[in-house]
Order: C-alpha cells, then sequence, then structure tokens
C-alpha cells in the first residue's frame, strides 16, 4: 500500500513538470512568433539648407578683338621709316611708320603759288573793275567793258577757291605719309619692311593692330533661354564670367553688351557679346573659352546636393530621413542643377535630412543608419556666397 501510494504522488508531479518543460521551451498554442528585425542599411546623408542660388548659363565662347584695323599706304612712295616694333601696345596717333614726304611737300608748295599768282591777278581786276565803274559815270566806258571786267573777277575768285582746294588736297596727301595708328592696341607681325616702294593699290597691309583692352568674347546659348536674358538683361547689366577649356580658371569677368537679332535656325541657338576690360591680357583674341552667363540669382532658396535628387516613374524624388530612422520617399520640384547643387522649388523645407548615398537599397519605410553626415543648414558667410557668384 505505500508503495502504491508514492506511485501516486509522482505521477502527477511528472506531469507538472512535463507541462512546465514544454510552456517554457516551445510555443504556446495561440501566440503569434515576433518577425526578426531588418537589420539598418548604412547610408550617407545631408540636410537641406536655405541659402543664396546664383542661376547660370553655360556656353563656348570665342574671344575676339573689340576693333580690328589693317593699315595700308594711303598714298605712293618710298617708305623711309618703321617706328614700330612686332607687339608693340602703340596709342592711338601713335606713328608707325612714314613715307618720303618730299614729292608731296613740293606738290604743296606748288599749289600755294599758284594761288598766290591767282590772287594777284585777283586784286588787280577788282582795280580794274572800280576805274572801268568810274569811267561808265563819265561816259568814257560802256556797260559791255564793266560786265567783262566783272566776269573777269568773277573767274579769278573762282580760280583762288580752287586753289585753296588743290592746297587742302595737298596738305592731305602730305599727311598720309606719315601713318599713325588709329587705334589703341597691339601691332601684330610687320608685313613691310623699310625700304620698299609701297602702293595704294598693293594687296598686302604694312601691320594688323588689335584692340586687346577691351575685348569682346561671342558665345552660344540654346534658343530656349533667349525669353530670360532678353528679360533679364532689361533690368540691368548682367555679368559674364569667362573660363579656360577645363574651367577650373577664370580667364575675366565681363558684361554682356548685346543679344543678336536674330537666331540660328540651323543649329537652335543664339549669339551672343560680352565686353571685357582684359587688363592683365588674360584673354587673346581667338582663344576659346567656357563662358558662365549669370542670368540672377535667387535668394533665400531651399538647396541639397544634387545627387540626393533620384528620378522616379512620377517625376524626381527625394529619401528623407526621418525622426525614427526610417526614410519616405518625397516627391520633389527642382527649379535648377549647377556644381553638384539642386535648387528644390517644393518638396522639401531647411532641417531636413536627406539620403545622397545608398539610395539604390531603399525603399519607403526602411530603416537607415547615417554613416556620415554634413553639417547641419546653416547660411553662408560672406566669402561663400562670393565664391559661389564667381
Amino acid at each position: 500500500m505505500v508503495r502504491r501510494a508514492a506511485w501516486l504522488l509522482l505521477v502527477p508531479l511528472a506531469v507538472v513538470v512535463c507541462l512546465g518543460w514544454y510552456f517554457r521551451s516551445g510555443p504556446s498554442a495561440g501566440v503569434t512568433p515576433q518577425r526578426p528585425v531588418a537589420p539598418s542599411i548604412p547610408v550617407v546623408a545631408a540636410f537641406a539648407e536655405r541659402r543664396d542660388f546664383p542661376i547660370f548659363l553655360t556656353g563656348l565662347g570665342a574671344v575676339q578683338a573689340y576693333n580690328i584695323v589693317t593699315v595700308k599706304a594711303r598714298v605712293d612712295g618710298h617708305l623711309e621709316k618703321v617706328a614700330f616694333v612686332e607687339g608693340q601696345t602703340v596709342s592711338e596717333g601713335e606713328v608707325l611708320a612714314q613715307i618720303d614726304p618730299r614729292p608731296f611737300q613740293a606738290l604743296l608748295a606748288q599749289a600755294r603759288a599758284t594761288k598766290k599768282r591767282d590772287e594777284a591777278q585777283l586784286a588787280n581786276a577788282k582795280l580794274d573793275l572800280e576805274r572801268t565803274k568810274t569811267l561808265i559815270l563819265r561816259e568814257f566806258a560802256t556797260r559791255q567793258t564793266a560786265d567783262t571786267q566783272r566776269a573777269q573777277v568773277a573767274q579769278l575768285e573762282a580760280a583762288v577757291q580752287g586753289d585753296q582746294a588743290a592746297i587742302d588736297n595737298a596738305e592731305v596727301q602730305l599727311a598720309y605719309t606719315t601713318i599713325v595708328s588709329p587705334i589703341a592696341g597691339r601691332t601684330g607681325m610687320r608685313l613691310v619692311d623699310k625700304g620698299n616702294i609701297v602702293r595704294t593699290t598693293d594687296n598686302n597691309a604694312l601691320v594688323v593692330i588689335t584692340q586687346v583692352q577691351p575685348i569682346s568674347v561671342v558665345f552660344t546659348l540654346p534658343q530656349d533661354v533667349l525669353g530670360d536674358v532678353v528679360r533679364e538683361m532689361s533690368r540691368g547689366p548682367l555679368k559674364v564670367f569667362a573660363h579656360n577649356r577645363d574651367g577650373a580658371t577664370q580667364l575675366g569677368e565681363g558684361i554682356l553688351a548685346l543679344v543678336d537679332n536674330q537666331v540660328d535656325a540651323a543649329t537652335g541657338t543664339i549669339r551672343l557679346k560680352a565686353t571685357f576690360e582684359n587688363a592683365d591680357n588674360a584673354l587673346w583674341p581667338g582663344q576659346f573659352v567656357n563662358v558662365r552667363l549669370l542670368l540672377r540669382t535667387r535668394t533665400e532658396v531651399v538647396t541639397v546636393p544634387a545627387q540626393a535628387v533620384q528620378q522616379g516613374p512620377n517625376g524626381a524624388f527625394a529619401y528623407v530621413i526621418k525622426p525614427d530612422q526610417s526614410v519616405e520617399q518625397r516627391t520633389v520640384k527642382v527649379g535648377y542643377t549647377r556644381e553638384g547643387s539642386s535648387l528644390i522649388e517644393e518638396g522639401l523645407k531647411p532641417s531636413d535630412q536627406v539620403v545622397v548615398e545608398g539610395q539604390y537599397k531603399l525603399r519607403a519605410g526602411a530603416r537607415v543608419q547615417v554613416g556620415r553626415s554634413d553639417k547641419p543648414p546653416g547660411r553662408m558667410n560672406s566669402a561663400s556666397q562670393q565664391d559661389a557668384a564667381k
């Protein structure tokens, strides 16, 4: 009886132990197991910030001399002297060359002598006319004689005027023997040497002078921006920046001077001309440059790094990191993109944190781990704003 009673106590105890082990180690009936948490995706993020955003239009341009003058002889003669050095900077009116002036001095002296002779004859004819008038009053001469004398006076007056015209012409021809620079600029290679006979009919010039201070840059832009350029140009001068071929070095800053009066139908572009002071001679005629036209500067606008903006079926969007470190896909409207920054018209506000690297792994609601983040948004200092405008 005792052994039977012990077994009756051990059986319920074993059942309790087994049930406890089952409920502790195995899943309970009616309880759903928790799903494992997905790992966070590492990304790089940046903050949207509010700052001034200069809007540039870029094109390819060519430097042209502000003025180009081909200096040629205006009278025939022996070239006595060449007074300039090749590549020299000359001022307006500076002597470049001298043609033998002696033949033209002789012609001038001859014209002056002829005038003096005719002036003497005119003075005598006028005296004769006065005498004839007196004789007519005394009826010692006829009116026909007076009319003839009066015509003689008029003829000699015309001759004197013709002599003066000949003197003026001779003086001009003599002045042409001294060849001066018509503009301030830089001389090119000497095309005629001292000692040669130069003629007005010669095809060769003496030298070509180019004005490089100021200097012009002609460039093209798509016709689609013509309306914006004309509108902004009517509000004030537009700045133009010239850079070397790789765009790394700024060669000069100028002002937009001209928008051409017609669009090139073949290319769909419009030609523009800008004027640069070129005080350091960084720009040279014939040089190709990259041109940036500062259309306007949008002030206090929201900007993000350009790589934060993605393209989807419904347009542009960006992944915005929420406070719980999950991301949402937000549609944005991009105004302009330049130099790695995009101007956001709609969709983002300052302090929004957007993903700039690692977007290809993301989907809406995914959790992220920000491995590196740009500095929080802040106002650009004055130096940064000046750099952005250049």
